[in-house]
């Protein structure tokens, strides 16, 4: 386990957090000193497997699973945290669906899937976690948004108005909780390499490269994150921050 203990005291919750990215920023937020409920949707064995991790380093973790896009479950989930660890200080909204469909063949149904999981999710992770994160005195909340949804892609109306919503719900957060002294800031990973289902790449991946020559790691999605979790990010609020090596510049 890290010597830094910037976050220690601190609890977070991690939704999404059995693989990938979410599953590096579990880990460092406990590098960093926090006790961390690490969810996932359905994979006992992910969650699972990502705790003992963290306890296997030193650190406090607690596996819960529940699909986020119900609000029922997010309720069990922030009762989950309250009870084993007392508060709850970070919120990472995380999960989302990133499946691809041509627009023409894509149904309301498909739609509303990939708006719930992305979109809704973080509106109940956020009403169920307030309370919290308002008597925390210094709430963070940070949403995981997507490049594709600032530089557009094909096949993906779903998932790039999702993460695009993301935006403005950080935005509007960030106004409506300063005053109880939460901060709300979307970060936004770009080529990263991820396992995902099936062997494509997503189609931004191939027409958009970094400048640093590299691809990146869901550790360096998750070094901004708990960063930004931390007493240094604590001016900073309201705000889309890429995580890309270059690949997207713009404003």
């Amino acid at each position: 386990m890290s010597t830094s203990t910037e976050l220690t005291g601190k609890v977070a919750i991690v939704t999404g957090a059995g693989r990938n990215i979410g599953r590096a920023i579990a880990r460092q937020l406990a590098q960093a000193g926090a006790s961390v409920v690490v969810n996932a949707r359905s994979n006992k064995a992910e969650a699972d497997a990502v705790a003992r991790e963290i306890k296997a380093a030193g650190g406090k973790a607690l596996a819960v699973l529940g699909d986020v896009g119900d609000p029922k479950a997010v309720a069990a989930l922030a009762e989950a945290t309250l009870k084993k660890f007392g508060r709850i200080d970070i919120l990472v909204n995380n999960a989302a669906l990133r499946a691809e469909k041509p627009f023409d063949k894509m149904t309301y149904e498909d739609w509303r899937a990939v708006m719930n999981g992305t979109l809704d999710s973080a509106f109940h992770c956020v009403k169920a976690c307030l309370p919290a994160l308002k008597k925390a005195g210094g709430g963070t909340i940070i949403n995981i948004g997507g490049m594709s949804a600032h530089i557009g892609s094909k096949n993906r109306a779903h998932v790039l108005t999702a993460k695009a919503g993301l935006v403005g719900f950080t935005r509007a957060l960030a106004h409506d909780l300063a005053s109880a002294h939460i901060t709300a800031n979307c970060v936004v990973p770009g080529a990263v390499e991820t396992s995902r289902s099936g062997d494509s790449k997503p189609a931004h991946h191939l027409t958009h490269g970094t400048i640093t020559g590299m691809r990146g790691k869901p550790d360096d999605v998750a070094a901004m994150v708990r960063f930004l979790s931390g007493s240094g990010g604590r001016y900073i609020t309201g705000q889309t921050i890429h995580v890309s090596g270059g690949a997207y510049l713009g404003s």
